[in-house]
């Protein structure tokens, strides 16, 4: 063979080796950065959980303990379906019985409501509020662990035909003012201006002595001081007791808490729902019923029959113009609620007269909620409305 042929043969071969060793290098460099990515992305979950953990500044509750305590999350053991998900009944031993709210994977409450309800919450302490005893984090697993109330909530008994025989007028006095003050306690008293936004019957708990107290703070928002008013264009509530201004173009502000109180204390006075009321005279909610029947100076009609004659007139009527006062159409004309309070609390107490309440409109016999008709979509009692703006 020729020396010529024998030399080329040679740096064909140098060139193979090359390039079978820059592959290698290349391939161990690729998974050495794979394994180095992997792991970083470890550290730094397990970093942010950690940090999430310690920014919680509550007691941290076991996985395994609650899924013990729940028998494994039994549907036997569901206290109640919130909007966010389940809320479980939960025996942690010596004889020390919670409330567990689990976050629904697929809900609308993510981790950030989560951490909201969780701040807000834990820093917040009133008789009338209730208690947050910890918080569980767990890979994918969020649960809020409160204190339990084995009367559950109140539209369990005003609505319920057997059961609101249990609460006798003083009974539902004590719960108007109790919840009265928890909301003062939240716009007024404590270390943070809170506005619920969702202030219902059914987010008011109930103690083993029937003492309300207000739950849910998931969609809640803080104010600075200074601050009055704030706009969203995601509004997150229930229908039948969001203000007018709060459904229609996405303001709240302490006054639209002041409109739900009001239909909640109506709700109260009534033992009837705002939401799909009917009455065969006319086509309003009970919104406007109320404010029909006070006009015409028939305000005692309004209260719920199984009372009997355990209510004073004074009190009801006194109550019903309150409610009336709370659910005015403009927010300017509505009280705060240190007044409500005032007014609630003390029989000597000027009340002024009422205006027209907010959606004071007749519904369509066939319609049905044809406020939710156009641009808004609705899931059971939380809707979503989003508000075009002009370009």
């Amino acid at each position: 063979m020729p020396a010529s042929e024998l030399g080329d043969s040679s740096e064909k071969e140098k060139r193979v080796v090359l390039i079978a060793v820059i592959s290698a290098v290349c391939v161990l460099l690729f998974l050495g950065l794979s394994c180095w990515c992997i792991i970083r992305k470890k550290k730094q979950r397990k970093r942010g959980s950690r940090s999430n953990k310690e920014n919680m500044e509550l007691p941290l509750f076991d996985f395994q303990t609650i899924a013990a305590g729940t028998s494994s999350f039994s549907r036997k053991n569901i206290l109640g379906e919130g909007g966010f998900g389940p809320v479980y009944k939960a025996n942690l031993g010596q004889e020390q019985v919670v409330a567990v709210k689990r976050l629904s994977k697929d809900s609308g409450q993510g981790i950030d409501e989560f951490k909201n309800e969780v701040t807000m919450i834990a820093n917040l302490q009133h008789r009338n509020l209730v208690k947050l005893l910890g918080c569980c984090i767990e890979g994918e697993e969020r649960m809020l662990i409160y204190e339990y109330m084995p009367n559950k909530s109140l539209d369990s008994f005003i609505f319920d035909q057997n059961r609101k025989k249990l609460l006798n007028w003083q009974k539902r006095v004590d719960i108007i003012i109790g919840t009265a003050r928890g909301l003062l306690y939240l716009h007024q008293d404590s270390r943070l201006r809170i506005i619920h936004r969702d202030l219902k019957s059914s987010n008011i708990l109930l103690d083993n002595e029937l003492n309300p107290k207000i739950s849910d703070f998931g969609i809640a928002r803080i104010f600075r001081l200074d601050q009055n008013e704030a706009k969203t264009k995601r509004v997150i509530g229930t229908y039948g007791y969001m203000s007018p201004e709060y459904a229609i173009d996405g303001n709240f502000s302490v006054k639209s808490d002041v409109f739900s109180f009001g239909v909640l204390l109506l709700e109260i006075v009534c033992g009837r729902r705002n939401r799909g009321f009917h009455h065969p005279d006319h086509h309003h909610s009970l919104l406007g019923h109320a404010w029909l029947l006070w006009i015409k100076e028939k305000s005692l009609e309004l209260l719920d029959p199984s009372l009997d004659d355990s209510y004073v007139e004074f009190e009801v009527l006194r109550c019903i113009q309150v409610g009336l006062l709370c659910v005015q159409k403009l927010p300017s004309d509505r009280p705060v609620m240190s007044s409500v309070v005032f007014m609630l609390s003390n029989e000597g107490a000027t009340l002024p007269e009422p205006k027209e309440p907010g959606f004071f409109t007749e519904r369509s016999s066939t319609a049905g909620d044809t406020l939710l008709s156009q641009g808004r979509s609705k899931t059971g009692d939380v809707i979503t409305i989003t508000t075009l703006e002009a370009r």
